[in-house]
């Protein structure tokens, strides 16, 4: 709820933000080397923090545009480019730190948010509420939410919003089920140099996951590497050189992808030549850090007087940095609906406003997208037989048919 008051008619709304440990860069955290912990922030999410004013605060020098992505299997001859330039646009979507985007948010508190610090919450009392109830009848008006926090101290207040995370306590508390399983794989980010500066976002399939090459701020470039524990644990436990050496190998030790299929389609033959990977030259700053990667999602996102966002709402593999930018459509979409609540008359924590404003649109994008990429990362699972090498020519295929392309760009810039 950092940017409510960034909207004339929630300004005035008083706010408590709870949080379990003080934000930890509450100076600006722009340090050289940039930070492990990245986001892809896509044109829709950055359209939402320069509406807020955020935006300022992390785009560039503070992030990394980028206009082209590259996507290649390691296995086969297949790839697959975007470009911003079909769409009109000038990039894809920018690379920020976490920590930068944190910081330009909390630049954008105002005074009516009450600071709770370190802070953790022991019990939540919500309404009664019985699924079968119509909307309209679930809650008294007057009946409100109690957080009490420990230590003592209690909040009361219209409408809890749990965005606490994909292990959400808050979640847990109000009894929400979700429905979840592990990809038994862990994801690694670390930050590297590069021999020239690396301005596309570049991915590659490998046998045990995905790897991502991503620009950051200052020409340096961000690894997300889904993998296997063990091999994560190998990884985590190298010498810097010895890890440089692994990644070099892993953007660049499969056959050199090709862009033989326009004839064989009829298409119009891609102009597209394969972009070979930066080579990195050096690990900088943070060692390399892995965590788990699961898929969550809950059944009901709201409660009378209750809203989980983000993570707390719905986890998603990282392959294709959505993660953030789903969360940041959550919160836009809550705050439309407070907005309207307020504007007419209505108690912003009404389960009839937060299932009809919030949760049914929310829900309709984020299962969609979840979908997407579980699909997207089950099909690159095989790396042998007819699947691996379907999946090879088909990504050749769709290389040279344009409007499948652009279709698929515009989805994933939350166009």
């Amino acid at each position: 709820m950092q940017i409510a008051g960034a909207n004339k008619l929630t300004r005035d709304l008083r706010i408590a933000l709870v949080d379990r440990q003080e934000p930890a860069s509450i100076q600006h955290p722009q340090l050289s080397p940039p930070a492990n912990r990245v986001s892809t922030l896509t044109p829709a999410s950055i359209q939402f923090l320069t509406d807020i004013g955020a935006w300022p605060n992390i785009a560039p020098p503070r992030s990394a545009p980028f206009s082209r992505m590259q996507v290649w299997d390691s296995t086969g001859s297949g790839f697959i480019q975007y470009n911003a330039a079909t769409l009109s646009e000038v990039t894809m979507g920018h690379a920020a730190e976490n920590g930068v985007i944190q910081y330009a948010l909390m630049q954008r508190l105002r005074p009516n948010v009450h600071n709770m610090w370190p802070a953790s919450v022991k019990a939540l009392e919500l309404p009664a509420f019985s699924p079968g109830q119509q909307s309209g009848t679930m809650q008294s008006s007057n009946a409100f939410a109690s957080l009490q926090l420990e230590g003592g101290s209690t909040i009361k207040a219209k409408l809890v919003v749990g965005s606490d995370g994909g292990n959400s306590k808050v979640r847990q508390m109000a009894q929400l089920r979700t429905v979840s399983w592990s990809y038994k794989q862990r994801g690694l980010v670390a930050t590297v140099a590069t021999a020239n500066p690396n301005t596309s976002a570049l991915q590659v399939f490998l046998p045990n996951g995905p790897l991502a090459l991503l620009p950051v701020r200052d020409g340096f470039s961000n690894i997300v590497w889904s993998t296997t524990p063990a091999q994560a644990a190998e990884l985590e436990a190298m010498t810097p050189t010895n890890f440089v050496t692994a990644v070099n190998m892993a953007l660049s030790g499969g056959p050199r992808p090709t862009s033989v299929l326009g004839g064989i389609t009829g298409a119009r033959a891609s102009s597209a030549h394969f972009e070979d990977p930066p080579l990195v030259t050096k690990a900088v700053g943070q060692p390399p850090k892995s965590f788990p990667l699961v898929l969550c999602h809950a059944g009901r996102y709201v409660r009378p007087r209750l809203a989980l966002i983000g993570d707390a709402a719905h986890t998603v593999h990282p392959l294709a940095g959505q993660g953030v930018n789903l969360g940041f459509g959550d919160v836009k979409a809550l705050v439309d609906a407070i907005a309207h609540a307020t504007e007419t008359g209505m108690d912003i924590g009404s389960m009839t406003l937060l299932e009809e404003e919030y949760e049914r649109p929310r829900q309709q994008a984020n299962i969609s997208m979840t979908a997407a990429l579980d699909g997207l990362k089950r099909v690159f699972e095989p790396q042998t037989g007819l699947t691996a090498r379907m999946r090879s020519i088909g990504l050749g295929l769709l290389n040279d048919v344009p409007f499948a392309k652009d279709k698929i760009m515009q989805y994933a810039m939350g166009k």
